[in-house]
């Protein structure tokens, strides 16, 4: 019996329960009210018993209403044209600057508040400051007033237009306008390819050498369930892919199903078996006596390191790879403040009415984030200038949303956000048996991201202290995405692209990740290339190329991208 799914059939909602707790789901967008209930009554309860801490707060005010005419607004992008130094905008942006000052002071250090608490309060307080930012409106923002004034108000009008067509976008299948430019497989995921397993659960492609000779042993890549895989085969100018190709590498990659309802019963173990197992062993089939490569990216990642660890895993993986993938959540950045209980049974609820968690609710979370600047400043740049942001492969990527079944998402959610388990050696998967991470002993290359929202890098660095592995360890600029998706060369090519990297033997390395920081120096470029290199140093020689076999599918041959990924 697996502990994990007793644990989450314990934690299931009670049917009289639903028709109430999905209304408020709706009408809150998935944010669990009591939560961030529990958090400002943490707060404002603490503050009101905490004179000294007032006195502090009421003194800054002070000294904020008299000095804020000496501070500047180009510290903030929001404020760093030259039409907010002429007045009275540069009085209104210093003020409300120094507004922001004050609520960043305010949720912050009263004693007695937990500090997830005082997080959400704090990311409470940043949301309405961002919403109300004098830049969000019209006769408060001299850019859009000026702009205003020469074309007659056209600006606004356009703007209105943008406005409708995402409305009616968001009211149908809420599919941003632009994105039928970028198909898999007719503008997107253009690797030649076929592919060579399938079950209920994933599909597993690989794709046709185009050198003479290859790398004995090939690359294995698992990306996570929440993400369509080709973000790792966008465009031939940035495709992860067609670079391992193109430098004598054999390369599969798993293509996850879009879950339906009737699937609401999967869990981890299922992803586990019939996603990595089952396309491990069908490697092997395929190039028996060879050594693999694996790779996982994000909670793909996640997902590979429970595997390789599993008695039960199939052998033959010869290194491991993690990309921006956590092994440790005990800090789990600003996505942390959607987890605690109260949270996880209100996903766990909204999931019970369809059997799956919709990918655009948990694109919703990655917006709050980060919302000035991907929701306000959408907001100014196409809704109040009037302007339009071109499509691009990425953006196009990231709005292909997928989801989640009910069980799965819930026992990760529970298990390794909220609990910690997998670190903490109490997770079990497949066997009923703790994971143990120290059982992965193979070399390891493992990539974290300077700006990272979702895997923060010195969350990622914490695998170190978990495997008994040597593990190069490297720190590229960018975020969870465009660090990952970083070409070396070509259009696509990020000029200031550059990274930190380190090896250290097992539970060698700094236990601070500042230490580790310290010790290392910059090289300027693409990781693609030192991985391509790592790859090439522990493998065993070339052999001759081979095309990719012809196997039929449910009787026809499928060719890459493969059919679960163009499932809605």
């Amino acid at each position: 019996m697996d502990p994990s799914r007793d644990c989450a059939t314990a934690h299931g909602p009670a049917a009289m329960d639903l028709p109430l707790k999905l209304w408020i789901a709706r009408l809150a967008n998935g944010m669990s009210p009591a939560s961030l209930a529990q958090a400002l009554a943490d707060w404002q309860v603490h503050l009101m018993v905490s004179p000294a801490r007032q006195a502090e707060l009421g003194a800054l005010a002070w000294r904020l209403s008299f000095a804020w005419w000496l501070s500047t607004a180009a510290r903030d992008k929001r404020f760093a044209r030259d039409e907010w130094r002429q007045p009275p905008f540069d009085a209104l942006a210093r003020s409300f600057l120094a507004v922001q000052q004050w609520w960043d002071e305010a949720t912050h250090g009263v004693r007695g508040v937990s500090r997830h608490h005082e997080d959400q309060v704090a990311f409470l307080a940043r949301q309405w400051l961002d919403m109300l930012s004098p830049s969000n409106f019209v006769l408060t923002n001299p850019q859009v007033l000026r702009l205003t004034l020469q074309t007659g108000g056209a600006n606004l009008a356009t703007g209105y237009l943008n406005w409708a067509r995402d409305a009616l976008a968001v009211a149908g299948d809420g599919r941003p306008r632009g994105v039928e430019g970028f198909v898999p497989g007719k503008h997107v995921a253009l690797t030649q390819g076929r592919v060579v397993m399938r079950n209920e659960l994933a599909e597993l492609i690989q794709y046709e050498p185009t050198t003479a000779k290859v790398l004995r042993e090939p690359v294995f890549i698992v990306p996570s369930w929440i993400m369509k895989f080709y973000i790792l085969d966008l465009t031939p100018q940035d495709s992860l892919v067609k670079y391992l190709v193109d430098h004598g590498h054999t390369v599969f990659i798993v293509s996850w199903r879009n879950p339906r309802g009737d699937q609401a019963g999967l869990g981890m173990g299922d992803y586990v078996r019939r996603g990595v197992f089952d396309s491990l062993e069908a490697i092997r089939s395929l190039r028996p006596g060879a050594g693999i490569h694996a790779a996982g990216y994000c909670l793909g990642g996640t997902l590979l390191a429970i595997a390789a660890a599993q008695a039960g895993c199939p052998g033959g993986i010869r290194t491991l790879t993690l990309l921006a993938a956590q092994t440790d959540f005990s800090e789990p950045g600003e996505l942390g403040l959607f987890m605690d209980e109260s949270q996880v049974a209100f996903l766990e609820d909204l999931m019970a009415e369809t059997g799956y968690l919709d990918g655009r609710r948990m694109a919703g979370a990655f917006q709050l984030i980060n919302s000035r600047d991907l929701v306000w400043s959408k907001l100014v740049h196409e809704y109040l200038m009037g302007a339009s942001t071109p499509m691009t492969a990425l953006r196009a990527w990231n709005a292909d949303s997928t989801r989640m079944p009910a069980r799965m998402h819930a026992e990760y959610l529970r298990h390794l956000y909220l609990d910690n388990d997998l670190a903490e050696g109490r997770f079990c998967c497949t066997s009923g048996k703790p994971i143990d991470l120290a059982r992965i002993g193979v070399p390891m290359f493992a990539v974290a991201t300077e700006a990272d929202h979702v895997s923060p890098w010195k969350s990622v660095y914490r695998v170190h202290r978990l495997v008994h592995s040597p593990v190069d360890f490297v720190l590229t600029s960018g975020g969870h995405n465009v660090g990952i998706v970083n070409p070396p060369d070509g259009p696509s090519a990020h000029p200031a692209a550059s990274y930190r990297r380190a090896r250290n033997e097992p539970h060698a390395a700094p236990a601070d990740p500042g230490d580790w920081l310290a010790g290392t120096r910059r090289f300027q470029g693409s990781w693609w290339t030192a991985w391509a290199k790592w790859l090439r140093r522990h493998s065993s020689g070339e052999v001759a190329a081979k095309p990719v076999p012809r196997i039929e599918i449910d009787g026809q041959l499928v060719p890459a991208p493969g059919r679960h990924v163009m499932e809605p």
